[in-house]
Formats: C-alpha cells, structure tokens, sequence
C-alpha cells in the first residue's frame, strides 16, 4: 500500500479479503442490480455501492461497524475507508 495519508483502519490491514462472487449478496436476494461492488475487508461480504440504488456497502459499514472496503472491480486497486472518509491505493 503506498504511504500516503492513511487512518488507522487501513493501517491494519495486512491482507486483503477478495470477492468470492461478482455479485451483490443483499441485490441478489430481491432481484435488484447494482453498479458496482466492494468488498468488506472485516467480514468479506460483497455489496454494491453508493452509485447502486441499494448503497449495500454503505448500510453495511453503519450497521456493523465495520470500516473498510476494497473495490471488487476488475482492475481496480484501492479502499475506502467510511468511518474516516479516506481513500487509499494499494
């Protein structure tokens, strides 16, 4: 991870939790779509985003606390933290 300005949730991070599934696993259930997807990095769950008319991650984060997701996007290399509002490349 590159040593920009980074929270301590991040900080503790020492390997990242990868999407098992490329599919949000809330959307999925009720039959919605989403835009894109993350990946929790305390728990592993994949939701979509806040672009996604559900904003699983996001409701996920508040309701359990738990503070970091990486992009489950093909390609795409960074984390988000949303207890601190931070984004950091990795």
């Amino acid at each position: 991870m590159e040593q920009e300005q980074v929270c301590e949730h991040i900080r503790h991070i020492t390997s990242l939790k990868h999407p098992g599934d490329y599919v949000c696993e809330e959307c999925i259930k009720t039959g919605d779509e989403w835009v894109h997807l993350r990946t929790c990095q305390t728990c592993g769950a994949t939701l979509c985003c806040d672009s996604s008319p559900n904003m699983h991650m996001s409701k996920h984060s508040r309701h359990t606390k738990h503070p970091v997701a990486i992009s489950a996007e093909p390609g795409e290399r960074w984390m988000w933290c949303y207890a601190d509002e931070i984004f950091a490349e990795y």
